[in-house]
Formats: C-alpha cells, sequence, structure tokens
C-alpha cells in the first residue's frame, strides 16, 4: 500500500511543478513580450515627464491631428499616451515638445511598473519636423485697428 501511495505523490508533485512552470512561462510571456511586432504613430509631442513615487518613469503625450467623437455630440482631439524606458531618449523628447514628430514604439499585454504606466513603450524617433507656427500669416496692422 505504501507503494501505491508513494506512486501518486511523485505523479502529483511533477505535474504541480510543470503546471507552476508553465504558469510562470504564461506571466513572463504575457508581460514582457510584445503583442505586436511594432509600430509609429505621428502628431504633436505634447509633453514628456519624469514621474513616480518608487519607480520613477519616462510619461509622454503625443496629440494626433485629426477629430474624434467620445460621445455624441462632443468633440476631442486623438491623444497617444506612452512610456520611455530608454533615458536618452526621453531628453531627447523633453527638447522636441510642441514638435510634429513620428514615433516607434511596442505594444505590450501588461503594464510592468518600473517599465511605465501604460502598454505602449516609445523606442526610437522615426521623424522630426518644426510645427506650424498659427501666429505667421496674421497681418499686425489688423491687431491695431481693433
Amino acid at each position: 500500500m505504501g507503494t501505491t501511495t508513494s506512486t501518486w505523490k511523485k505523479t502529483f508533485a511533477k505535474i504541480f511543478i510543470v503546471i507552476i512552470i508553465l504558469a510562470i512561462g504564461g506571466v513572463i510571456a504575457y508581460f514582457y513580450l510584445p503583442y505586436g511586432d511594432s509600430s509609429v504613430k505621428a502628431g504633436q509631442l505634447n509633453y514628456v515627464m519624469h514621474k513616480g513615487i518608487i519607480f520613477k518613469t519616462y510619461e509622454g503625450k503625443l496629440i494626433q491631428t485629426g477629430i474624434k467623437t467620445g460621445s455624441v455630440g462632443g468633440l476631442q482631439s486623438n491623444e497617444f499616451e506612452f512610456s520611455i524606458e530608454n533615458k536618452e531618449l526621453a531628453q531627447r523628447l523633453m527638447n522636441l515638445t510642441g514638435q510634429n514628430v513620428k514615433l516607434h514604439y511596442k505594444e505590450y499585454f501588461g503594464v510592468l511598473p518600473w517599465r511605465g504606466y501604460t502598454r505602449f513603450i516609445v523606442d526610437s524617433i522615426i521623424s522630426v519636423e518644426e510645427a506650424p507656427n498659427p501666429n505667421t500669416n496674421i497681418d499686425p496692422n489688423y491687431l491695431i485697428n481693433y
């Protein structure tokens, strides 16, 4: 009787270890592997900031051109919020605030506190162009007459 119980316990232990290993592998794949290969978003860089209480991360927002309705009768801009792992890239983006940029990013299934607050991680800048100045076409005499 002792042999049957011992064999059953060994089999149960092996199955339990395999399930634990598969669960750990699933968690690692969920958080560390990108959802897709990569993508690019373009728009005006609104801000990049360094924030966090325990884990300090770089977060940013890109305002995309176009209008999206969030509700019936409402208008709002398309905003792309992202995180940045690389400190040098974050510093470069901080200097580009207000300009039109194309950013390359990877999307992950889950968020890790030390990686950032979002699932979107920007890893490079594709291109930069100066945002048009809205005041360049205003006639100075037009402002004086009023």
